[in-house]
């Protein structure tokens, strides 16, 4: 008969059936394994969502006291961001508390070190995986990484394979990390993924799951150019994937099978619950349900809440926040005025002409109330250290053109520059239309966009993923070694700071310091 995946949501059962020309056929089944797999992507480090995620599981795990499905806890990578260990060791402790059993390495748990990454993992009780990643021998992670494994529940095998994201080296900051650790290009990494499935295959595990921080467009020519993959756990571009949809996340293999991909979104907001049916004997699925939960409908669970305190330490009271203007719609692309407020205590901080970022490092966003330290990280979680350099007038408008490249780019990577100093408008086209300085007295010069001068020259606070050449926007200034300064902390601490010198109830919004034009 035909094949049907049967995807069922919360409304009920939906039929969705094959559009190919040669739909795959196949015998009703002698017998079926149910498998359920609740998965976890890209949190970056948002311990507020990580508890309440906690929460979930915890009535997760309840609710399916009875099941007789094959269980699985399971991430697709960037649970942690930047290289504070206390926070790389809450992250760990947090997917050791939800029964996480293995995860894909995401560009963010390459912000520290090897040796630092090696000595967070001590205690995991999950696997790491990476089959893309070359580790040369005698590297701290040279036997903590492995490429997948085998597990057997109730009697049946599935192969786990975990792949870390093709553009590692320009997702993390000039660190030990890029320099040991290198990264197949996309065309070995499908040749060797396909050969590990076959392997798999001669031992009669039909089963496999993918867990791959490659991004969505990646992930769909895994599933469309090899053979015998049943799920990708997804992550890296951020993409909520809800239900199944055929063309979307339900796609059919080099052998006609289906392929489902799943993505929960970001900065764990949402979470996953995949709910698969197969037939055992072939491997196929043959029903799904795929449901993702938003995690601001539970509330923190208190004792990770207080494993976290003892981890990072308790939150210090700053001051109150009387507007903020909440989350942008586009992460990557919408002026954001928390980013402002940030950037702006950045450059006052240090009193520099200029202080830039790009957007990505901005996870969180501030609410009106009492605001504490423990906020203010979730706003930037990414735990770089910040730096001060002199960059050209012409090396500041290139980097605003990089960013503006986001309206057009995949995925809008890597999303527009945020800085405190100037004021830009860009076209939707992904064009500056105008730059203008604004100095510490207010008043607004012009930059001809067009031949920004090369031997003007201004003092810019950002961090050391920017200035080593994250995201491509300026060249690597720490290998060159043109930085002036030098700081073992992050913006959290500059902004704290900030906030309590502020005094007064605090309002962020827009200013206006970013145009985006038709």
């Amino acid at each position: 008969m035909n094949l049907i995946i049967n995807a069922v949501n919360r409304y009920g059962y939906q039929n969705v059936r094959s559009n190919n020309q040669n739909p795959p056929k196949y015998s009703a089944p002698s017998k079926t394994v149910e498998t359920d797999i609740f998965y976890i992507n890209d949190i970056h480090g948002r311990i507020g969502n990580m508890a309440r995620i906690y929460s979930a599981k915890e009535m997760y795990d309840h609710k399916n006291q009875n099941s007789t499905a094959d269980r699985f806890v399971l991430s697709a990578g960037d649970i942690s961001a930047g290289a504070d260990l206390n926070l790389v060791k809450a992250a760990n402790t947090y997917m050791n508390g939800i029964g996480v059993e293995a995860t894909s390495d995401g560009n963010h748990e390459y912000d520290a070190n090897p040796s630092e990454i090696a000595k967070a993992k001590e205690n995991a009780k999950f696997k790491s995986l990476g089959m893309n990643l070359q580790i040369p021998k005698g590297n701290p992670l040279e036997n903590i990484i492995e490429k997948s494994f085998v597990i057997e529940k109730n009697g049946h095998k599935y192969a786990i394979i975990g792949l870390a994201p093709p553009d590692l080296h320009e997702r993390i900051r000039d660190n030990d990390s890029r320099k040991q650790i290198g990264i197949d290009d996309f065309d070995k990494t499908l040749s060797e993924l396909q050969k590990q499935i076959d392997e798999y295959k001669k031992q009669g595990i039909n089963k496999v799951i993918l867990l791959s921080h490659c991004g969505l467009t990646k992930d769909k020519h895994i599933a469309q150019n090899t053979s015998g993959i049943d799920v990708i756990i997804g992550g890296h571009t951020h993409d909520l994937i809800k239900g199944i949809e055929e063309g979307k996340n339900l796609l059919y293999s080099k052998s006609n099978e289906p392929v489902i991909i799943t993505q929960a979104g970001k900065d764990g907001e949402y979470f996953g619950d995949l709910k698969l049916t197969f037939d055992d004997e072939k491997g196929v699925i043959i029903k799904a349900q795929n449901n993702v939960t938003p995690s601001n409908i539970f509330k923190r669970n208190r004792v990770l809440k207080g494993v976290f305190d003892q981890i990072l330490g308790k939150p210090e009271h700053l001051g109150e926040i009387n507007s903020a203007e909440g989350p942008t719609k586009n992460r990557l692309l919408d002026p954001n005025s928390n980013a402002f407020f940030i950037m702006d205590a950045v450059r006052n901080e240090y009193g520099t002409d200029l202080a830039l970022i790009n957007i990505g490092n901005i996870r969180g966003f501030f609410e009106a109330g009492p605001i504490d330290s423990r906020q203010v990280f979730e706003v930037v979680p990414l735990k770089n250290n910040m730096v001060i350099l002199k960059l050209s007038e012409k090396e500041i408008v290139d980097a605003l053109k990089v960013g503006a490249k986001s309206f057009v780019s995949p995925g809008s990577k890597p999303g527009i520059v945020i800085p405190s100093g100037l004021k830009y408008t860009v076209s939707r086209q992904g064009e500056i239309k105008s730059v203008s300085y604004i100095d510490k007295q207010g008043k607004e010069v012009q930059i001809d966009v067009n031949n920004p001068d090369p031997n003007k020259f201004y003092t810019v606070a950002t961090d050391d993923f920017f200035a080593s050449g994250g995201d491509n926007l300026i060249s690597n200034k720490m290998e060159k070694g043109e930085i002036d300064q030098s700081f073992d902390y992050d913006k959290d601490k500059l902004t704290c700071d900030y906030i309590k010198k502020l005094k007064a109830p605090i309002d962020i919004k827009d200013d206006g310091r970013i145009t985006v034009v038709d």
